[in-house]
């Protein structure tokens, strides 16, 4: 007779028993639920946000013995947590970057995983091996770009036309266009300090056939080079071409006193969204030279943001497929649609072509890059902050009458000399 413990152990074996069991009574083993779980970064506004958790949600119900975590912020506080991050080796394993971090964190290529080794997960035939090239550092391909970016001239034609102007494309086309402009306090173009940067390098790139950095990363211009850009600088803003950058308002885009505008192609419906849907003719011109049959010349492109994957990452199959997903797959492609730029991903552009979503300003800004054959990629330490910034300060000391151009010029020289390097002259 069983006592009551030898009872309740033969009960727990039936349940066990039947737990085990199919439905034809085979035993089936069960195992246990083994999700990996993956970290993904991105910086962005609110409505970014919300595509790529949405997105995110989609790859999960595909796999779902992937988890992923999010992790985003807006910019500047993105850039700060990154770079705590890479240096303790605590980055996502999935992350958006910034072109300039290659250089920063991989110098010789050990900073990122080398993509290629997983290039049976990631569709590396998306992309053309000179839109790879510019994930690569010492060979390795650290990133890929997920859309490509430059300086580009936009023009309110409606404005051009009410006075009778026609779209510019020389240099004295822009100083002519300002000359009727300035009469009715309107400016032929303006700018941030980035964007007249790079405008004033077009400029000085076009006068002395010297580019301003070369495959070193070393500054090639000279003082009487500098000097160029210095006056060119104060000759826009004293002949009212562009307002002074410091008082560039990206509200006097949308009530007409900036006739145009320099920015960059990513930037086409952040400017002009609000007047495209009022009706206005937006366009993006072609990029401005001595000679029109050069345009592009002195102009840069560069990626507009990458993904990148983790060295230390943990999972580098799941992280691959994340990457996959997200650059190559129609899910994510009719979420995110245009918001980061024209995708460079063949299928990923194929798939916004087919729900009609490549069209409008920002794609004809990203046409006129792309079939450029003068543009050449932008070395990262163009964009370097203190070099433009200082720039600008010796601009002001000349527009002030606080110092001669080509004392201002041999100043910035010294200083670029100081902290960058320079060519051998």
């Amino acid at each position: 007779m069983m006592n009551k413990r030898s009872r309740l152990l033969a009960l727990v074996m039936a349940a066990l028993m039947l737990m085990l069991t199919g439905c034809e009574g085979d035993p089936v083993v069960r195992k246990q639920n083994t999700q990996v779980q993956i970290t993904l970064s991105w910086w962005g506004n609110d409505s970014r946000n919300e595509y790529t958790i949405a997105a995110v949600q989609r790859f999960e119900k595909l796999h779902p013995d992937i988890k992923v975590k999010c992790s985003y912020s807006e910019w500047q506080g993105y850039e700060a947590r990154s770079q705590v991050q890479m240096i303790s080796g605590t980055e996502a394993d999935v992350m958006q970057i910034n072109v300039g971090w290659l250089g920063q964190y991989s110098a010789d290529g050990t900073g990122y995983y080398d993509i290629e080794k997983l290039s049976d997960t990631v569709d590396l035939s998306n992309f053309t091996p000179e839109m790879l090239d510019y994930g690569r550092r010492n060979g390795v391909l650290n990133a890929i770009p997920i859309a490509m970016n430059a300086e580009t001239v936009y023009i309110n034609k409606d404005v051009y036309s009410d006075f009778g102007l026609f779209v510019p494309q020389t240099w004295d086309d822009i100083f002519q266009a300002a000359k009727v402009f300035s009469k009715h306090g309107i400016y032929a173009l303006a700018g941030a300090s980035k964007s007249i940067w790079l405008y004033c390098i077009a400029y000085a790139e076009q006068c002395s056939g010297r580019q301003f950095f070369n495959d070193k990363s070393e500054i090639t211009f000279t003082a009487d080079d500098l000097k160029i850009m210095i006056e060119f600088y104060n000759r826009l803003v004293r002949e009212k071409v562009i307002p002074k950058v410091e008082d560039f308002q990206r509200f006097n885009i949308d009530n007409g006193t900036y006739a145009g505008v320099v920015a960059w192609v990513s930037d086409a419906l952040n400017y002009y969204k609000g007047l495209i849907e009022k009706g206005t003719e937006v366009i993006a011109a072609d990029y401005t030279a001595f000679d029109p049959s050069k345009s592009g010349s002195g102009w840069y492109a560069k990626p507009a943001t990458l993904y990148a994957l983790s060295r230390n990452t943990e999972h580098p199959k799941e992280a691959a497929m994340l990457l996959d997903f997200m650059l190559n797959s129609r899910e994510w492609a009719e979420l995110q649609g245009v918001e980061k730029g024209i995708p460079v991903s063949a299928s990923g552009r194929r798939y916004l072509e087919e729900i009609g979503k490549l069209s409008g300003l920002q794609y004809e800004a990203s046409q006129v890059m792309e079939k450029n054959t003068f543009i050449k990629p932008m070395d990262p330490f163009t964009e370097n902050a203190d070099l433009y910034e200082t720039f600008i300060e010796y601009c002001d000391l000349v527009l002030f009458d606080k110092s001669t151009s080509d004392e201002a010029a041999k100043e910035l020289y010294k200083i670029y000399s100081e902290n960058y390097k320079m060519a051998p002259a």
